[in-house]
């Protein structure tokens, strides 16, 4: 296992490997005996190409090749912030063929979240392309270059301006790569965290590839599957449940859309006769909204997934109507933890519960503040430990013995109530973490950047309601002298280099913070009082 990794306990790999769930494969040998078993079958569409999977077999080895000659090796670690572009699977398979490992950061972060990346990983690449969605990648990766000295390479995708181009880098002289061990890690994934920058995740061939397997196996994913990347593909909903992994796995199609709006996804769903794709609530709805007056056919969609934040009861109800297709409840972390619903369950399972746990051997605690466990069908704080589940954070022993408790289970922050049927219903956040529409949001890392401004004496970020995100941020704001405006909070935050999802949707100005017994702010009275503001508010 790589340093500042926490292993599972040697008895407890055991009975996973005995089980069945651990097979020894790593995400390289996987690709090749994908490429032999499909050939030329179609693996990845991306606008007008079309790769088969001896193409994207082919590819990951070249450009393996190619980063080889950068000097770029085993267990080196390299931050991939790519959109959802065919290159996205060439690069992730090609740092597997190199026994490097990939750190996937989100098309939306910026400077602050990947200068602490490349610190944190000790990366020493960084792949991006050169545009999208509007923004240019390149001066950010200079920025991120001149704070992080040990970061040799940026690898650009596109125009490169003065960085290493993607497309000198693929070399046909192959072979000779070295012999991953499934048992150590293949990829780093990132936290939504509720303290600070996002932690990283680290996740195993073995572990990885077990959820990836049983996903598609629960989702009855086949050849004849076409699976539309809409969300970005470096999160762990779209990409292993079952996601864009989960698909080649099962020798399937994967289309990649640029956007997950309409626009931009019915088309694809209309022109490679979709049948499967994954969404958050938002979009969810957005979708039913659209599907009314839209030209485009959507009648291949077979199963539309719904995961990243809850979906409400009635809303769940609209699915079949809206799109002609049945819904699929998916809850989970990039720590791990996978559930669904399933085919031929009743079908209020699939409207009003989040689904049950991938594994027989994933265990489960519903606890209260004091950690004792709930009777059924009570509320209380999710705990799992399980065999893809992780049992600590890279580099972050400190708080390590905050998320995970002495004996293995990971304390996820999600207050649940489990059922009879072990389906489990998500009903808030224990953890100081908004979830804004499935992009989670740690409050922390927002108070400690608004702090920063001169103007600012205390900020606390909370989440207010909202009918279409679930949830909003909202900065409240104790000013030193002169109380800056929102405006000018907003932009002070995109110049330290936020992602724009972090950015705050409301900020409130007051004179003080409630506070409790020991005088720390209380954020339930906050949101209590906010809440009340708002509902006064014309």
């Amino acid at each position: 296992m790589l340093d500042y990794c926490t292993p599972w306990p040697d008895e407890t790999a055991a009975r996973y490997r005995a089980a069945g769930y651990w097979r020894g494969e790593t995400f390289s040998a996987l690709l090749s005996r994908l490429a032999a078993e499909h050939t030329d079958r179609v693996a990845v569409v991306d606008g007008r190409r079309r790769w088969s999977y001896t193409d994207l077999d082919a590819r990951a080895s070249c450009l393996a090749t190619g980063l080889r000659g950068l000097g770029i090796g085993p267990r080196d670690r390299v931050i991939v912030q790519l959109p959802n572009i065919a290159e996205f699977l060439e690069t992730a398979f090609a740092l597997f063929r190199l026994d490097a490992i990939p750190v996937f950061a989100l098309p939306a972060h910026r400077s602050s979240e990947i200068v602490h990346l490349a610190r944190q990983s000790e990366a020493v690449a960084y792949i991006v392309a050169a545009e999208h969605g509007g923004f240019d990648y390149r001066p950010l990766a200079g920025a991120v270059r001149a704070q992080v000295p040990g970061l040799r390479h940026v690898i650009v995708i596109g125009d490169a301006c003065g960085f290493t181009s993607f497309d000198t880098l693929r070399d046909h002289d192959t072979g000779g790569f070295p012999v991953c061990d499934p048992a150590d890690v293949a990829l780093f994934q990132l936290s939504g965290g509720t303290t600070g920058t996002p932690k990283m995740i680290p996740r195993t061939h073995d572990d990885y590839l077990y959820s990836i397997r049983a996903s598609a196996e629960i989702c009855g994913v086949t050849t004849s599957t076409v699976y539309l990347g809409a969300l970005p593909v470096a999160h762990n909903f779209p990409m292993s449940s079952p996601g864009v992994f989960g698909t080649l796995h099962a020798g399937g199609r994967v289309v990649m859309a640029p956007q997950p709006s309409p626009a931009a996804a019915f088309p694809l769903i209309e022109a490679e006769r979709v049948t499967l794709t994954g969404l958050v609530p938002p979009l969810a709805m957005l979708w039913m909204d659209t599907a009314r007056t839209t030209p485009h056919d959507l009648s291949s969609l077979q199963v539309l997934q719904v995961g990243g934040a809850r979906f409400s009861d009635a809303a769940a109800g609209r699915v079949r109507s809206a799109l002609g297709c049945d819904l699929q409840q998916v809850f989970g972390m990039a720590e791990g933890l996978v559930c669904y619903t399933r085919a031929g369950e009743a079908e209020r399972y699939h409207l009003t519960t989040q689904g049950r746990p991938i594994s027989p051997d994933d265990e489960i605690r519903v606890v209260d503040r004091a950690g004792n466990e709930t009777p059924p069908g009570e509320p209380g704080e999710l705990l799992t430990r399980g065999p893809y589940t992780i049992r600590g954070y890279y580099r972050a022993a400190e708080h390590n013995t905050v998320a995970f408790t002495p004996d293995g289970f990971y304390r996820t922050g999600d207050i649940v109530r489990r059922l009879p049927s072990g389906h489990l219903v998500v009903a808030g956040r224990e953890k100081d973490q908004i979830n804004r529409g499935g992009e989670k949001v740690a409050a922390e890392e927002i108070e400690n950047h608004l702090l920063a401004h001169p103007a600012v004496q205390d900020a606390a970020v909370v989440a207010v309601p909202d009918r279409f995100l679930g949830e909003r941020t909202c900065a409240v704001v104790v000013p030193r002298g002169v109380a800056p405006v929102a405006g000018e909070l907003r932009e002070f935050l995109r110049d330290r280099g936020l992602a724009s999802f972090k950015i705050p949707d409301r900020v409130e100005i007051v004179t003080r913070f409630p506070v409790t017994g020991v005088g720390k702010i209380s954020k339930r009275e906050l949101r209590r009082a906010l809440a009340a503001h708002l509902t006064s508010t014309p």
